[in-house]
């Protein structure tokens, strides 16, 4: 994710956090301070954030080592000023085991808070008044954090794990797309209702609004994304991959890439390797302009070119490919010869976007 900077890796999964988190302690330490309690108590919150930001991260490794227990990787976690994201190669898909993944994450803020609770006997009532950024009660505050995490994380909307949890359920009963529709409806369904409901009672909250809006945005991602794999389960790569591309040698300059792009309709060109077959990475349009109005026309090529380490096969299911493409930061994913690595073509959102409404006047014309 942009603007994000690595913490640390632990088990294979690297940690990073949002710059705009940075923002957050300063927000909640520049508040304590100016409320009239002073730097220890600026000091005391900004603990406090960074502590359960601490407890968001063993959350999201609730997530991962629950999915590697069923062979699903997670290369990263980054944390947000509203939490964390865990980018898990994929979700399960048997409802059982999304169940088990989906349901961990909030597994783990129970410990928390009921280790807190059993150790220091601590005992308090969650209210909406409830005052986290108060001075005191250190570990009351977290155990109600915690508490208050697991009832947010429950609500069934996306990309809430209560949203994940109700899928799962209707999913033993129904075919999974019904299924993630129909939870993608109810958390879109709650999250108008939620909005409505303050803009008629004029108890207006900017920050509640705000979540309302990215749960009724992430519902119908998540719809539409298993929309997509469903198009696509029976599709394989060399079905919907670009096979006339123009691509770029290894010594080549910033001079050639401009040349090939105003020569054509093409914006990004895979930049091959030093034996001219397998692909090094890829050169894409913004990055170009970029360079060139920075280095000159003369600049080589490979050192503004985007690595790209993942690739596919042209015998690859499609909707595997997809969620490779996804997961990488190149515009294009590269289609290797399984025999010699030779780059044979290339996998872009926008062709398969062609590919399948192609697919679908065809099947239109035949009914």
């Amino acid at each position: 994710m942009k603007w994000s900077f690595r913490l640390f890796t632990l088990a294979g999964t690297e940690v990073r956090v949002h710059a705009t988190f940075l923002l957050l302690l300063l927000f909640v330490a520049g508040q304590s301070f100016l409320s009239g309690q002073g730097l220890p108590a600026a000091l005391e919150s900004t603990l406090f954030i960074i502590t359960i930001f601490a407890c968001v991260v063993l959350h999201e490794f609730g997530h991962v080592l629950a999915a590697r227990g069923y062979g699903i990787r997670t290369p990263d976690i980054t944390l947000l000023p509203i939490g964390g994201v865990a980018r898990l190669e994929r979700m399960p898909r048997k409802p059982s085991q999304e169940l088990v993944v989906a349901i961990c994450g909030p597994l783990v803020n129970v410990i928390i808070a009921t280790v807190i609770y059993l150790g220091f006997g601590i005992s308090a009532v969650l209210h909406p008044g409830y005052d986290f950024l108060k001075s005191g009660n250190f570990f009351e505050k977290l155990m109600m954090w915690n508490v208050l995490m697991v009832a947010f994380n429950l609500i069934p909307a996306f990309p809430m794990d209560g949203g994940r949890v109700l899928r799962a359920l209707l999913a033993m009963f129904l075919e999974y797309g019904h299924a993630t529709r129909m939870a993608a409806s109810i958390g879109q369904g709650l999250a108008m209702v939620v909005s409505i409901y303050m803009l008629l009672n004029h108890t207006f909250q900017p920050m509640l609004l705000l979540i309302c809006f990215f749960v009724f945005m992430a519902a119908g991602q998540e719809a539409a994304t298993v929309t997509q794999q469903e198009v696509t389960r029976n599709l394989r790569v060399r079905d919907a991959m670009l096979t006339d591309f123009r691509s770029l040698p290894f010594e080549s300059t910033l001079r050639d890439g401009v040349t090939l792009l105003l020569a054509g309709s093409q914006q990004d060109f895979p930049v091959l390797d030093a034996h001219g077959s397998g692909m090094q990475g890829m050169l894409t349009r913004h990055d170009l302009i970029s360079a060139l109005a920075e280095k000159g026309p003369g600049h080589p090529v490979v050192e503004v070119m985007r690595p790209c380490p993942a690739s596919t096969q042209p015998a690859s299911e499609l909707t595997q490919a997809l969620e490779i493409l996804s997961a990488s930061d190149c515009t294009a994913l590269p289609v290797l010869d399984p025999i010699d690595g030779k780059l044979v073509g290339l996998l872009t959102t926008e062709n398969v976007g062609e590919t399948l409404m192609v697919r679908a006047a065809l099947m239109k014309l035949r009914a």
